[in-house]
């Protein structure tokens, strides 16, 4: 089957069964952006209790550029790799600034998505993945964000080749997901990895994308 025909049938699926979830937004951009940062390499619950306790202690982020490394680092511990975290916030915001001349990303609205997530990603500690976060959450751009999730199921789907990097499986899924699935792609995959693709014993019997499936074609034959 055609990649993208594929990619087609798997999306209007994945809708069929956990709806057309239009994202909205949760966040004012700077705010996404370091709650991003916060989310690396720990889980929802760590990363929103950080965010919370930083807010609670310097709640703007110019107090934020005003502290110290390690102060900031106390502020979001429960995160992990607060250390390296802090050096990113601090280095990130102080190049908005520098660029803007105040903290705010509202000019990325009227910005093509190469060119946002080519802005975003020059800054310090910014990867494609938080790139697209902000970028889809905060300006509604359709683009992919790429967690352990989507990354998985792409493989085993064989929506992409399995030995392809997260940074690359969202050029190539960007490239083959029609436009109009691209929204609600990141939400019902997450879902569906959480609740029925899992990374150990996938739920394969019960899977409603079996036929799409390239995994369940091999494990089937085996």
């Amino acid at each position: 089957m055609n990649l993208k025909r594929k990619a087609n049938l798997i999306c209007k699926r994945l809708i069929n069964n956990y709806g057309d979830k239009i994202v909205e937004r949760r966040f004012e951009p700077i705010d996404e952006l370091v709650l991003t940062i916060l989310s690396q390499n720990t889980n929802d619950v760590n990363m929103f209790r950080a965010y919370e306790n930083l807010k609670k202690t310097y709640p703007t982020w110019e107090e934020v550029l005003q502290v110290s490394e390690e102060d900031l680092g106390v502020a979001i511990k429960s995160s992990g790799f607060f250390r390296v975290k802090a050096k990113r916030i601090k280095a990130t915001l102080s190049e908005v600034i520098k660029r803007v001349g105040k903290l705010d990303l509202s000019h990325l609205e009227e910005m093509s998505v190469k060119e946002a997530t080519e802005w975003l990603t020059s800054l310090h500690g910014v990867g494609p993945k938080t790139a697209a976060i902000v970028l889809l959450f905060c300006f509604g751009k359709a683009t992919l964000p790429v967690d352990t999730h989507v990354w998985r199921l792409s493989k085993r789907l064989g929506l992409i080749p399995k030995e392809t990097t997260r940074e690359k499986t969202q050029i190539l899924l960007e490239e083959t997901i029609p436009k109009n699935c691209i929204y609600s792609m990141n939400y019902n995959m997450v879902k569906h990895g959480r609740e029925i693709c899992k990374a150990i014993k996938p739920l394969c019997e019960v899977c409603f994308l079996q036929t799409s499936c390239d995994f369940f074609q091999k494990t089937t034959i085996s």
